[in-house]
């Protein structure tokens, strides 16, 4: 079992479920972020945080994004043979590749700001209570 990021988060790339993913799973392309099947541990940690709600379980998985169970799982058969190619190149699955630019007012509306778990963690030193 495994976790999914679908569409919404094309062009988003908030992040904050890379900041509390416990494993690291979660990986970077060029317009999306995507879940490592094979690292992911089911703990549940980063669909609450996700700001557009694009990340699902798999079982939970709307029928009109079903196809993003693949695209995650693909992008790191690919992505590891594209990084041997071009060590600085990051792309995408070419079904993200594909899509047209996914602006919209709510989509400008989130914030871009996320720290570090090491940042986090120093936070309590800049705010004492």
């Amino acid at each position: 079992m495994t976790y999914v990021i679908a569409q919404p988060c094309v062009d988003i790339k908030d992040r904050a479920c890379v900041t509390e993913c416990p494993v690291d799973c979660i990986h970077e392309g060029a317009r999306t972020l995507y879940i490592n099947p094979a690292e992911c541990v089911d703990c549940h940690a980063c669909e609450p945080v996700c700001p557009v709600e694009a990340i699902f379980h798999e079982d939970n998985l709307p029928r009109h994004w079903a196809h993003y169970l693949s695209v995650n799982a693909e992008y790191f058969g690919e992505a590891a043979s594209a990084s041997r190619a071009r060590r600085d190149a990051v792309g995408d699955h070419p079904v993200v590749e594909a899509l047209p630019p996914q602006g919209g007012p709510h989509k400008k509306e989130i914030s871009f700001f996320t720290v570090r778990k090491e940042e986090a963690a120093d936070a309590d030193l800049w705010f004492p209570s």
